[in-house]
């Protein structure tokens, strides 16, 4: 309500109230409607100096202040033009505003404050099962080291496969840690999907022989599929979710690659008949570390950031990923890549 209709309202109310009282004890229109102009005139200039003057002038300060804040400017810009020709509704749907988006971010930081107690411990937690490792493998070494010089190769070996773990750990971290913060860049390029999910099925083959699952890819796909992206970033992803599939699969099994054809896309499916995935797990299987049975995921090995460096790279490519899953059906992971013609 605009300053000049709030104003005559209460000096309107003020000169009918005092008129009426005057008409009660005088019992003359005259006096009444005097009464009632005097007071109505007078009501009207003071109230509106002192609600001007005292009362709107601040309210449009703290408008401009709060409209221009939200913009980004600093305090001096903050308090430069009014723009708004009623303050009063326009600072409380403001305030609402502004208060929705606060408790947003109030619950986005605890949402963030929750992920990074669970990150670091989930970090500490990954480096020191390699490292206490290590360590009983030199202390065990230096004992049987001349005595029993075989036993000391095979705690060499075992160190060995500890350090390239931890090795491949912060190469992990320093992978996502880049793509989160853009500093590598996507060389896209014009390239045949086709050729290269048959170099990847070639380099994991005896990987998959050794579990015995058959990777597939249907013949009515074989035909050239020119897509726009980063090759190696890509080619990365296809190993990353076939290796998934290998790990958590079962023997006998099989994995496929199909490729469907749309608008100005392709969506690529790599699908397994493993031991599938529980429904719960879903929403978070592609955080950093997030294990569904963390005692089979360390039998098989990897790092646990394999799906969160999936996502990243896909997200760098502007394109997305989803996975379904049925508990032992299979699961399938699928994600669309940019189309050439």
């Amino acid at each position: 309500m605009k300053l000049s209709v709030l104003v005559l309202i209460t000096a309107l109310a003020v000169g009918l109230s005092i008129g009426l009282v005057n008409f009660h004890f005088q019992q003359s229109w005259y006096f009444m409607l005097v009464s009632f102009a005097v007071s109505f005139v007078t009501s009207f200039i003071m109230f509106y100096y002192l609600l001007e003057k005292y009362i709107y002038s601040k309210i449009k300060l703290i408008y401009k202040l709060i409209h221009n804040l939200k913009l980004g400017k600093d305090l001096k810009d903050a308090l430069g033009e009014y723009v708004s020709t009623d303050p009063i509704n326009d600072v409380e749907n403001e305030v609402k505003e502004w208060a929705g988006a606060k408790k947003q971010e109030i619950d986005l930081l605890k949402k963030q404050e929750q992920f990074r107690r669970e990150f670091l411990s989930n970090v500490s937690h990954e480096f020191k099962t390699p490292l206490f490792a290590i360590q009983g493998y030199i202390e065990t070494l230096q004992d049987c080291l001349l005595d029993d010089p075989e036993m000391a190769v095979k705690f060499l070996q075992k160190a060995e496969k500890n350090v390239e773990r931890l090795s491949y750990l912060i190469n992990d971290l320093d992978a996502i840690s880049k793509l989160e913060s853009g500093e590598v860049p996507i060389d896209y390029r014009k390239f045949d999907f086709v050729l290269l999910a048959k170099e990847v099925m070639e380099a994991l083959e005896d990987k998959a022989g050794n579990r015995k699952i058959q990777l597939s890819f249907k013949e009515k796909y074989m035909h050239p599929a020119f897509v726009n992206a980063d090759r190696e970033k890509i080619r990365q992803v296809m190993i990353n979710l076939i290796s998934n599939s290998i790990k958590y699969g079962k023997e006998n099994g099989s994995t496929a690659i199909k490729i469907f054809e749309l608008h100005d896309q392709y969506l690529i499916e790599v699908t397994d008949d493993g031991i599938g995935i529980d429904e719960k797990h879903l929403p978070r299987l592609f955080e950093r570390f997030y294990r569904i049975d963390s005692h089979r995921s360390r039998e098989v090995g990897g790092t646990g950031l394999g799906l969160a460096i999936v996502k990243h790279i896909l997200e760098a490519h502007q394109q997305i990923i989803s996975v379904r899953s049925t508990l032992q059906i299979g699961t399938t992971f699928a994600f669309t890549l940019q189309k050439i013609g």
